[in-house]
C-alpha cells in the first residue's frame, strides 16, 4: 500500500473531491481525518472508511478550529504527514460587478486564507516530523479563466502560485507542496460554476470544450493526489498538476 503507516488530513471530506481523496488515501493504508464544517457528512464518510478514520467538524476559515483539528488528529494517530487543503468555495457564475463583497469574503476566505491558516498549524508540526506532504487543490480556473468567474478564478489563481512558493520556501525543512488543478468536475459546486442548472445538455456543452469529452470524476482527482502525497513524489515539489483532460491546452 503506498500510504502505509501516513497520517493524513483532508479538507472539505464530506463529499466531492475530497471524500474520494480520504477513501483512496485509507485504502492505501493513511490514516485520515475527514474535516469539513458539515459534521454529519464528515462522520458519514469516516463511518463509511471505518477505523481507519475519524470525523473532525471544524471551520477552515477559523484559526482556532483548524488548530484543535490539528491537535485531534495527532492525538488520535499520533503523528501527521499529509496535509490536503480541499475545502473551496464560489460565488455564483455571473458579471463580476454582480458579485457582492460577502460572497467574495467567503470565496477568498475558504480558497485562500484557509491555506495560511493551515500551515501555521502544520508546519511546525512537519518540520518535527522530518518532514511531510502538503497538497492545494486549485483550479484550471487559475491557469484559463473564464468569465462569469472572475472572483473565483483570482483566488484559484492564489492557490496555484503559493503553492510554488510554498514549495520553495518549505523545501529546507523536507516539507513537499504540491498543487492539483482540476478542471470543472461532477460535484456539489457545478451549478456554481456553470451558471445553469445541471442537465445533461449543459454538462454536454461544456465537456465539448475538454480534448478528452468530460467534466472531470472525484476519482481523477483522489488518484493524483494519491501520486503526489506518496513516497513516488518523493523528488516531486512546486507542480501544479492539471487533471483537466487536456482543457488548458
Amino acid at each position: 500500500m503506498r500510504l502505509q503507516h501516513k497520517v493524513a488530513i483532508v479538507t472539505g471530506a464530506a463529499s466531492g473531491f475530497g471524500a474520494e481523496i480520504a477513501r483512496v488515501f485509507a485504502r492505501e493504508g493513511a490514516k485520515v481525518a475527514v474535516l469539513d464544517i458539515n459534521g454529519d457528512g464528515a462522520r458519514a464518510i469516516a463511518r463509511e472508511i471505518g477505523d481507519a478514520a475519524i470525523a473532525i467538524k471544524a471551520d477552515v476559515t477559523k484559526r482556532c478550529e483548524i488548530n484543535t483539528a490539528v491537535a485531534n488528529t495527532l492525538n488520535a494517530f499520533g503523528g501527521l504527514d499529509i496535509v490536503v487543503n480541499n475545502a473551496g468555495w464560489s460565488h455564483k457564475n455571473r458579471p463580476m460587478l454582480e458579485v457582492s463583497e460577502e460572497d467574495f469574503d467567503r470565496v477568498y476566505e475558504i480558497n485562500v486564507k484557509s491555506i495560511y491558516h493551515m500551515a501555521f498549524a502544520v508546519v511546525p508540526v512537519l518540520e518535527e516530523r522530518g518532514g511531510g506532504v502538503i497538497l492545494n487543490i486549485g483550479s484550471t480556473a487559475g491557469i484559463r479563466p473564464r468569465p462569469g468567474l472572475t472572483w473565483y478564478n483570482g483566488s484559484k489563481g492564489a492557490v496555484n502560485l503559493l503553492s510554488r512558493s510554498m514549495a520553495v520556501e518549505l523545501a529546507p525543512m523536507k516539507i513537499r507542496v504540491n498543487c492539483i488543478a482540476p478542471v470543472m468536475g461532477v460535484t456539489g459546486l457545478l451549478e456554481q460554476f456553470m451558471g445553469l442548472p445541471d442537465t445533461p445538455e449543459n454538462r454536454a456543452k461544456f465537456s465539448a470544450t475538454v480534448p478528452l469529452g468530460r467534466l472531470s470524476e472525484p476519482a481523477d482527482i483522489a488518484n493524483a493526489a494519491l501520486y503526489l502525497a506518496s513516497d513516488e513524489a518523493a523528488f516531486v515539489t512546486g507542480v501544479v498538476l492539471e487533471v483537466d483532460g487536456g482543457r488548458t491546452i
